[in-house]
């Protein structure tokens, strides 16, 4: 994401364009409760195993662990609670049109500060397989063997 004025991202979940093919990416608020906050402000999130569900109308994101705030005290938050994302009707709609397709889940890719708000990047995805995994990290690898070799001959 390119540096936009308001925006601050905090936590980015890398293992999740590993994992799946991204199909669809959308923009959602983020519900929480103060301490919650703070503890995402200072970088103190994980979104490794998180996904989200779509239950009662409302979609929920499960397993975002944000680690409780240092100075919360009693005020703390239970760290894997279920977090609710705020999207609109028809977005909600057509979620519940693609995760009932055989294979599709919704994946948070980050999670972010735009003017203040919290917001999460969800994705449309499809598990890869693992002969799809190997094959990106030969793409990944040949790129690099390339990049470097057209470094060293610029070189000379």
């Amino acid at each position: 994401m390119a540096k936009e004025k308001g925006i601050k991202q905090v936590i980015d979940n890398r293992k999740a364009r590993h994992d799946y093919h991204i199909k669809e990416t959308m923009e959602a608020g983020l519900v929480l409760v103060g301490t919650e906050v703070k503890s995402l402000r200072l970088g103190k999130g994980n979104l490794k195993d998180a996904y989200a569900t779509v239950k009662n109308g409302e979609v929920w994101l499960n397993n975002f662990h944000i680690s409780p705030y240092e100075k919360g005290n009693r005020f703390n938050h239970d760290p894997l609670r279920p977090k609710k994302l705020l999207l609109h009707k028809r977005e909600i709609n057509r979620l519940i049109g693609l995760t009932k397709e055989k294979g599709y889940t919704l994946v948070p890719l980050k999670v972010y500060f735009k003017n203040g708000w919290a917001k999460v990047e969800l994705a449309v995805a499809v598990g890869k397989k693992m002969y799809d995994k190997r094959e990106d990290m030969a793409a990944r690898d040949a790129k690099r063997a390339i990049e470097r070799a057209m470094k060293e001959r610029s070189r000379t």
